[in-house]
This record gives C-alpha cells, sequence and structure tokens, in this order.
C-alpha cells in the first residue's frame, strides 16, 4: 500500500512539476542544442507584393472601444488598396455599427447573435482578402503589426500565425493583483520555441491570421485560439508564432476577474480537448503530440493532479512515512496559506501565489460548468477590459 501510495505522488508532483516548469527547460535546451537549420524560422522573409489583407473584428455591443479599433486598423503600416478591415457585429443592441461605419469599415455585418465564431465564419465568407486576420475590439495594433503577421506566409507551409499580444495594466480594486502578465511572459516564451521547433499548441484571440483558403470552420463553442493551431498541424500545414505582430489590450484589473474570464475560457476547452480532436494523434509529428501532451493535457489536468498529490502525501503520513513527505506536505500547504494570505496583503510573492491557485482551479471550474450546463456560444467582455 505504501510503495503504491509513493508512486502516485511521486508521479502526480513529477508531472505538475514537468508541464509547469519541466517542459520549458526541455524546450530551451532542444532549441539550444539543434543547428540553425534544423529548426523552424520564427519569421519568414517578406514576399516582394504584400498580399490582400481582411482584418475582421467580431463584435457585441462594443461602442465603447469599436470607432478606436478600426481606426488603429486604417492606421497600419500596409498599403490601404490592399487592407479591408470588416467588422462583423455580433447581434448588437447599440451603436457599434454605426460606430464602425463611421470611423471608416470597409464592411459592416449587422448579424443575429450567433456567438463570435460564427460571426467571424460570416466575415470569412464576405471577406476578400488572400489573408484573413482577426482581432479583438478592444484590441490596438503596432503599425508594423500586419506586415509582420503576413510575412509569415511567404512559407507556403504556414497556415496559421499569430502575434504577440501585451496586457495593459487597465486599474482596478487593487493594481497589481492580477498577475497574468508574469504567466504570459513565461507562455510567449515556451511560444516562441514551439514555433522555432514544430508548431504552437494555441494562439491569442489578439492577432492572429490565417489563409483565406485554410480557413477552418469549427464548433461555435470551440474558439480559434486552441482549435485552429492543432488542425493547422493536422492538415499537413504550420501553426507559427511572430512576436514582431505587436498588438496590446487592457487587462482583467482584479485576480477574481481573471479566474472568472478563465473559467469562461476553460468551458470553451474541455469540448475542444475531449471531443474536439485534440486528443486524437492523428496527423500529428511525434514531437508536436509530445507538445500537445506537455502543454495543454498536462496543463489543464493540473488542479486533479495537485489533489491527488495532497491526498497521496496525507495518506503516506498516516502510515507512518519519514521526514520527506512531512517537507513535501509543507510546501504544499505553504503555497495554499500562501494563496490565502494574497487575499489580504500586497506582498508579489503572496499575490504569485494566489494567481497560481486561483487560475489552476480554473480548468476544473471550467469543467464543471460544461458538465453541468454546457457551452453557450455567445460570450460577454470581461469587465474592466474595455
Amino acid at each position: 500500500m505504501r510503495n503504491a501510495l509513493e508512486v502516485v505522488f511521486w508521479v502526480s508532483a513529477g508531472l505538475i512539476v514537468w508541464t509547469q516548469a519541466g517542459y520549458g527547460a526541455a524546450l530551451a535546451a532542444i532549441d539550444r542544442a539543434l543547428p540553425e537549420r534544423a529548426r523552424h524560422p520564427s519569421d519568414a522573409a517578406a514576399r516582394e507584393e504584400l498580399p490582400h489583407l481582411s482584418l475582421i473584428v467580431a463584435a457585441h455591443d462594443e461602442e465603447r472601444v469599436i470607432a478606436a479599433r478600426v481606426r488603429n486598423a486604417q492606421a497600419l503600416d500596409y498599403p490601404p488598396e490592399r487592407l479591408e478591415v470588416i467588422v462583423a457585429c455580433d447581434g448588437c443592441s447599440d451603436g457599434t455599427a454605426a460606430l464602425a461605419r463611421t470611423a471608416g469599415a470597409h464592411l459592416v455585418l449587422e448579424l443575429p447573435r450567433a456567438g463570435k465564431i460564427r460571426a467571424q465564419d460570416a466575415a470569412v465568407e464576405r471577406a476578400r482578402g488572400e489573408i484573413v486576420a482577426f482581432s479583438d475590439a478592444n484590441s490596438l495594433w503596432e503599425a508594423g503589426a500586419a506586415r509582420a503577421l503576413v510575412a509569415a506566409f511567404a512559407d507556403r507551409r504556414v497556415g496559421y500565425a499569430c502575434g504577440q499580444v501585451t496586457f495593459v495594466q487597465s486599474g482596478g480594486e487593487r493594481r497589481g493583483s492580477n498577475q497574468e502578465g508574469v504567466y504570459w511572459r513565461y507562455e510567449l516564451a515556451l511560444r516562441e520555441r514551439e514555433s522555432r521547433l514544430s508548431s504552437i499548441t494555441a494562439g491569442n484571440g489578439a492577432i492572429y491570421a490565417t489563409r483565406r483558403d485554410a480557413y477552418i470552420v469549427v464548433d461555435p463553442i470551440m474558439g480559434h485560439d486552441l482549435s485552429l493551431p492543432f488542425n493547422m498541424v493536422k492538415r499537413g500545414l504550420r501553426a507559427v508564432y511572430v512576436p514582431g505582430a505587436r498588438a496590446s489590450e487592457k487587462m482583467v484589473p482584479s485576480l477574481a476577474g481573471e479566474f472568472a474570464r478563465k473559467r469562461r475560457m476553460m468551458s470553451h476547452t474541455w469540448p475542444i480537448l475531449l471531443r474536439g480532436g485534440m486528443l486524437s494523434p492523428r496527423g500529428y509529428p511525434p514531437g508536436y503530440a509530445l507538445m500537445i501532451v506537455s502543454h495543454r493535457l498536462l496543463r489543464y489536468l493540473t488542479p486533479a493532479l495537485h489533489a491527488v498529490a495532497l491526498a497521496a502525501n496525507l495518506a503516506l503520513l498516516a502510515l507512518g512515512a519519514g521526514p520527506l513527505y512531512i517537507v513535501t506536505l509543507a510546501l504544499q500547504l505553504g503555497l495554499l496559506a500562501g494563496a490565502a494570505l494574497g487575499g489580504v496583503l500586497s506582498a508579489r510573492p503572496l499575490q504569485i501565489a494566489r494567481y497560481y491557485v486561483l487560475t489552476t482551479a480554473s480548468p476544473a471550474a471550467g469543467l464543471w460548468d460544461w458538465l453541468r450546463h454546457g457551452t453557450p456560444a455567445v460570450w460577454e467582455a470581461a469587465e474592466g477590459t474595455r
């Protein structure tokens, strides 16, 4: 019994360490060890003539930000005659459509509310661009972002490219309580190495693009961020990260808001994972399959792994296990105590502990939501991000 519990504990703890830190260290080591020619370039050389680009913004009641988003798109360093700006209004009940037209959008679609994905699908059907790019209504792109993003498609193997989004503090109940920036910098480092070695396992909604003829229509509850990269790989294409294509968005100001946002995201993630084909190895190169397991599956299973490790640790101590298991229990309880104190104290280490515990719990909460009442295709903007 004790031996079995020790195996359970160390396997659970080892998988947590692997997905949170070991995977990143392994990617870095492989990236350094491989000769340059064995890596995939993160940016392809731009071709002589820029392709026609359709920039699509799906919006639901975004009158506070839509005009600025359209003006920002028009200010991009991209030939105006080759840039089309489309705003797809998903059941808007405010002035979003009128403001988008006044700001200069080339095409404004007023659609019945069916969710972000179906609004994007409708826009792609009407788009004239060879490349279709997507952005959130509250995202702002740097002037050179479109050129950098499009340059990736000079490589015919690339079907999907996402840029770098920076989250900007927007104030709130306790400025700095959301430590998303710490996690996000690490996530982008992983994404860059995945892109150099193979393909990325996830993108972001602020700045990404696909070839129009490679665009994939997915289930409306399964967002593009997770669905498109692995599906491109299954079709023999690459999904890449382009750090030179930069955008910014307001960060959710509070950690409670960030937990709610991630909980909602995870209610969309589990359907992709369990019935959307992500876990099927068919079409994956072996290295990419390992990336999916390490970066996605184990990350989402981390709440269960923590619970198993804690239960096994307590059982081992009840059976008279040695001092080592007192130390491991103290570390686990210390993390939980730090997270609890982070709710009342502003010390950075405590805030990071609180962020880790709450965001690690979000996959479990999202799974519960999905199993209990399903996942709606429609969405609402996270509080404080507009």
